[in-house]
């Protein structure tokens, strides 16, 4: 096949602003426009059914303006299942539509929709939760499998869009699990692992339950077959998707998507690639396929139309589908220039949209590092923030070496790391941290601060594997430790779901019985076990206190690095593994906090600043609004704990 120079020359030649690519849909008449510059012939063909096994008709498609093709059928033609065959260089191949809005089983063929007609009752003019700022935000993630599987979930539709929208559900001791659940903890946002159309479910199979986390891009713009009750008509997902995203708005909770437009997962299948050959995808110099995703290749999206579909797509979720907020992964395989567009396009449809994502690559990369979105240049992008992997790993010590410990599991030498952490990676006059990224945040909303997400260990299995001759009691403390620094760092608090009830993934591959990896294993590794609320009732009395807490003492969410810079004062000790600092009043807030995290084993005494009595909110094993009791002057503070005290002034 010819190799075609996709230059600057190119893209002003044949770059397409419109906003008519895909198949759209009227009752009279339905228009189908698709960008092939490079095509010899292009030909719409017609199928009964989403597996083409009743192929209807075909019919060639038009050249029109700058390298688009295109065709029209009248009459209402909702429900017409239809692919391009598209003629490269006397190659032909048949593709799914990119900007298709539904697709059949297994995304193998696109379809004509009426969006309209799959709206819930009261969808298009819903009542949606006021947005809030990502500092006032408290972020919970999880996978729609993992929140709905489990037995305990007592869930009517497990493994289902609906399951997660779904209200009113109990485990076997009458607990609240799932979207009660979440509303009792406190989280204001429900982040979800990749829920558009992914490769490596059977979604014909509908009898064996098959998982995973859907890093695997095949249909951006489709929801997954597999979470609708019925994957084999294209409409089923999208009204289910609806439905779901509708039933979590309804109880005061903001839907974040986890998207993944840095690779797909087979790039000679993908769609793109089969109409466009090479253009969606960036190339070594020998012809490889780059893999700054380590996944198999990664996207051009410094390409002019494939950073307009990037953006076409996240604004079609926004708009479509009601998101509150979108996760990029492996955002710095992702150009600035393309984020920074995508935050002007979001604006225009809500400045309260949340945009964040994963600021590094998984491998090298065939894109100049300075035009990378990496966590050192996250204040750069204003209004896009980074996962704050410095305190993740301070915290608990690497991700990548199970034994290695950080502050709170046994580690030392983590105080000034801690520091940094808990100013959002701002910046501060007193903090000296030598990170590799240096401070990296503009603003506090920048950092989304973390111990656990999907990947890596869950934050107990973490313990478990450094601290192997801890008792559970300490371990616990250990994970109270870190969860209280979390949410009372400066920045966006995040957690994976079920860290507060000592999340394990138990797996019988491997030597620990633990696995670190998840991503394709079956549910009984993955899911959360709702029956065990009972058992760790304390741990999550201690999440929701801590969540309860932050929100209501605006000095845990301050806005600016410059207020971050005045009103943190750290206080030195004579401890080492320790941490205290002070956060002084201001003409709003008529009070002041001290914080003090002790990472010893043994209890210290540690003096409080100023005079006057400070009463106690968090200490190691309660957390909330109701004052625990009165100290002065000094206070010791137990061993692997943290105390939190508030003075009015």
């Amino acid at each position: 096949m010819k190799h075609w120079n996709y230059n600057e020359e190119f893209e002003e030649k044949y770059k397409y602003m419109g906003d008519d690519l895909g198949a759209v849909y009227t009752p009279e008449k339905t228009a189908f426009r698709v960008w092939a510059p490079t095509a010899d012939t292009v030909t719409l063909k017609l199928y009964e059914d989403g597996e083409r096994r009743k192929p209807l008709d075909h019919v060639q498609m038009k050249k029109s303006e700058r390298g688009t093709w295109v065709a029209e059928l009248s009459g209402d033609r909702n429900g017409l299942y239809y692919n391009y065959e598209v003629t490269v260089d006397s190659v032909t191949r048949e593709a799914v539509d990119p900007y298709a809005r539904a697709v059949g089983v297994n995304g193998e063929c696109g379809m004509v929709i009426d969006l309209a007609a799959t709206d819930p009752e009261g969808f298009a003019g819903e009542e949606r939760p006021q947005m809030i700022l990502l500092t006032d935000a408290v972020i919970y993630e999880s996978h729609v499998r993992d929140l709905t599987v489990d037995e305990g979930a007592g869930n009517p539709y497990p493994g289902k869009f609906l399951g997660v929208g779904v209200t009113g559900t109990k485990n076997r001791d009458g607990a609240s699990t799932g979207l009660d659940y979440m509303k009792e903890l406190g989280v204001t946002h429900l982040q979800l692992l990749p829920v558009y159309d992914y490769a490596t479910v059977n979604e014909a199979d509908t009898e064996n339950a098959m998982y995973n986390w859907g890093y695997d891009p095949k249909n951006y713009n489709v929801p997954e077959g597999s979470y609708s009750t019925d994957p084999f008509h294209g409409e089923v997902r999208v009204r289910e998707f609806k439905q779901m995203v509708q039933a979590i708005h309804k109880e005061g909770l903001l839907v974040i998507m986890d998207v993944v437009y840095n690779h797909t997962y087979d790039a000679e299948d993908f769609c793109f690639q089969k109409i466009v050959p090479d253009y969606f995808f960036r190339k070594t110099e020998d012809g490889r396929f780059s893999d700054g995703s380590a996944c198999g290749n990664e996207t051009a999206s410094d390409h002019v139309m494939v950073r307009k579909y990037i953006i076409d797509s996240v604004c079609y979720w926004a708009k479509e589908y009601h998101i509150d907020g979108f996760r990029f992964d492996l955002m710095g395989v992702l150009d600035k220039e393309t984020m920074r567009e995508l935050r002007k396009a979001v604006d225009q449809i809500n400045p309260d949209i949340a945009l964040y994502g994963e600021g590094w690559t998984g491998g090298p990369c065939a894109i100049d590092a300075g035009e990378r979105c990496m966590k050192a240049d996250t204040w750069q992008l204003d209004g896009i923030g980074a996962f704050n992997d410095d305190i993740r790993d301070s915290i608990k010590g690497s991700v990548f070496y199970a034994a290695e410990p950080g502050f709170v599991n046994g580690g030392s030498g983590f105080e000034e790391a801690i520091r940094f952490s808990v100013t959002g990676a701002v910046g501060h006059p007193a903090v000296h941290f030598d990170n590799e990224a240096g401070v990296w945040a503009e603003k506090p909303e920048q950092s989304i601060n973390y111990v656990s997400c999907h990947d890596n260990y869950t934050l107990w299995d973490k313990l478990k594997e450094s601290c192997p001759d801890a008792s559970v009691e300490v371990r616990k403390a250990m994970n109270n430790l870190a969860a209280a620094i979390v949410y009372t760092a400066q920045g966006v608090p995040f957690m994976q779901a079920g860290e507060e009830l000592l999340r394990s993934k138990p797996t019988d591959t491997t030597a620990d019985g633990i696995a670190e990896n998840s991503y394709n294993l079956p549910d009984e590794t993955n899911r959360i076990r709702w029956n065990t609320r009972s058992e760790h009732a304390d741990v999550f009395a201690y999440y929701q206190g801590l969540i309860a807490f932050r929100k209501a003492h605006a000095g845990l969410r301050m806005r600016t690095a410059e207020e971050i810079a005045e009103r943190i004062i750290f206080k030195d000790t004579d401890w080492k593994n320790v941490v205290a600092y002070e956060i002084t009043g201001s003409k709003e807030q008529k009070e002041r906090l001290f914080v003090v995290y002790n990472a010893n084993e043994q209890a210290v005494r540690v003096e409080l600043p100023g005079d006057g009595t400070w009463e106690l909110y968090i200490d190691k094993n309660h957390a909330g609004n109701v004052p625990l009791g009165s100290v002065s002057e000094n206070v010791q503070v137990e061993g692997i704990s943290a105390a939190v005290f508030v003075q009015k002034i």
